[in-house]
């Protein structure tokens, strides 16, 4: 995973030194508004680039944290914490123009410190989100049972037709294969994260209905609708 973010460095990289040699090699017989215009995009695109690099780095770093042992000392709950996350991402369903609902409650907790569960539960809930086509919904169910919790989402899409839209949009924008790679490692690297803090954490991921055995993050690319994660009562059970 971590070789896949290296090779897909390379792109913005590339790209941030070609804006930056543009700048410097504009042709003498532009006028003055005219050079100003040229390096005022180059400056633009050398700063996007610059953001999508700063945005890899970040990724790796988060990978790497994902399974380090957390500063916190208290176990996280699962459903406020849920509830939260929901109520940042209902923006971006409603701009979408998808129904996002949270049904049911637990009283599980995850031993992770909570910057970490929130950010799995983003990477996890967002591309269901960003999947689903106009008037779409996307539905999770939080359960418990004697087993422990369960968090079931499900969506008229899932990861792999979120993977297939965002490379054909790459190759109809800008025609580059490389590029759609690049959108597929994110995509990939976010779900590999959420699944390192999960697992990590002692609750196991599955994506699908979860009753298959698909694990992982490869599967994650199968066509399945959603995933479920389940938090064993040994882990999830509250403090006494």
């Amino acid at each position: 995973m971590l070789g896949e973010l290296l090779h897909s460095l390379s792109q913005p990289l590339t790209g941030l030194r070609c804006s930056l040699e543009l700048s410097l090699q504009l042709p003498l017989e532009l006028s003055i508004e005219e050079v100003a215009e040229q390096q005022q995009e180059s400056i633009s695109a050398a700063l996007q680039q610059t953001e999508k690099v700063i945005g890899m780095i970040q990724l790796m770093r988060e990978y790497l944290d994902a399974e380090q042992p957390g500063p916190e000392a208290y176990p996280v709950a699962l459903a406020p914490a849920m509830r939260s996350v929901i109520e940042e991402l209902s923006s971006i369903a409603e701009v979408r123009d998808v129904q996002l609902r949270l049904m049911g409650t637990c009283t599980a907790a995850v031993p992770v410190p909570e910057s970490r569960l929130r950010l799995a539960l983003q990477y996890l809930i967002a591309p269901m989100i960003e999947a689903q086509p106009v008037g779409g919904k996307v539905m999770l169910l939080l359960g418990e049972s004697p087993a422990g919790a369960v968090l079931r989402v499900e969506g008229a899409r899932g990861f792999r037709e979120l993977e297939r839209s965002a490379t054909q949009t790459k190759r109809n924008l800008v025609g580059a294969t490389s590029a759609s790679v690049s959108v597929s490692t994110l995509c990939r690297v976010r779900l590999a994260i959420a699944s390192r803090v999960l697992e990590t954490a002692g609750a196991s991921l599955a994506f699908g209905d979860g009753d298959d055995g698909h694990t992982g993050v490869d599967h994650a690319r199968v066509e399945h609708p959603g995933f479920v994660l389940r938090i064993p009562r040994r882990v999830g059970a509250p403090a006494e």
